[in-house]
């Protein structure tokens, strides 16, 4: 499969928009327009904060790993394969870029226990092709997909 261009995985037509809205940065808390979402943030203890809330990795992962997984599940019922038991687990690491700020690397841990392995693959290239969040982090930051 070709990998896309940045024009290529821009939406054609906006269907929803999520709103939220932080409040102090790492060391505050986080809102959801509809308030679905309130959750407080703490620098993690790795990067000499507190850790007595979530912080913006752990949302990213979550973010990631569901979206994932919902391209996954799409591409997989596409051709017909039936993804119960399948998990998708994302890593989203931080640290200090080239550049004086910060970067952020993702891997992705597919399970799809009771797929052929040559199956598993091209489904999960697929739903790279497919997931947005694929397509917004391609070329930008490293993401390793391994298949278990």
């Amino acid at each position: 499969m070709t990998e896309a261009t940045a024009a290529d995985t821009r939406p054609t037509k906006i269907m929803y928009v999520a709103e939220a809205t932080a409040h102090g940065g790492r060391d505050g808390h986080v809102t959801s327009q509809d308030g679905r979402i309130q959750l407080k943030v703490a620098m993690p203890p790795e990067l000499g904060g507190h850790g007595d809330g979530t912080n913006p990795e752990q949302l990213f992962a979550a973010g990631y790993s569901s979206c994932f997984h919902n391209a996954l599940i799409l591409v997989g019922n596409r051709e017909g394969y039936d993804l119960t038991g399948s998990t998708v687990a994302a890593k989203v690491g931080i640290g200090p870029n080239k550049h004086r700020g910060y970067g952020l690397a993702v891997a992705l841990s597919v399970s799809l226990p009771v797929l052929d392995p040559e199956v598993a693959a091209r489904l999960v290239d697929a739903a790279h092709e497919v997931c947005p969040y694929s397509n917004a982090t391609r070329g930008n930051i490293d993401v390793t997909i391994v298949l278990g």
